[in-house]
């Protein structure tokens, strides 16, 4: 996609630390980082959110990502981290070609994990039916 950031690092038009390439993906470090070592691993292709990728895209990505986190935790001494991707505006998506972020974490990092909501019962029960009924 022609106006798409993500794209244009593919391509070469933007610089990027790159720490991962293949003929299907490429992983870089985040220029906004949570923590050192924040990386992003992305398909070539474009698509914009999860649900948009092929099969054959997903059924691959996390090979790289299993790969790319366990280097990364290695090289930051991270003692754990965490895999986010964001789909949509509404959750945090900023770049709109799909993406993992992988970020390492510290027990003392300062990050905040998600909140919780206390949800009835009678809720619990209606919305787990209907994601049933959608798979």
């Amino acid at each position: 996609m022609a106006d798409c950031v993500f794209c244009s690092i593919v391509q070469g038009k933007i610089p990027a630390r790159k720490v991962y390439e293949d003929t299907m993906f490429l992983a870089f470090l985040d220029i906004a980082p949570s923590n050192p070592g924040h990386i992003l691993v992305i398909p070539k292709e474009h698509h914009e959110t999860l649900l948009d990728l092929p099969e054959a895209i997903c059924s691959k990505i996390l090979e790289v990502v299993k790969k790319v986190a366990s280097a990364a935790t290695k090289a930051t001494s991270a003692e754990g981290f965490n895999v986010m991707v964001n789909n949509q505006a509404v959750a945090g998506q900023l770049v709109f070609h799909s993406h993992f972020h992988i970020i390492p974490r510290y027990k003392r990092d300062g990050l905040k994990h998600w909140g919780r909501k206390d949800i009835p019962g009678q809720e619990m029960e209606s919305i787990h039916k209907k994601i049933v009924s959608f798979i």
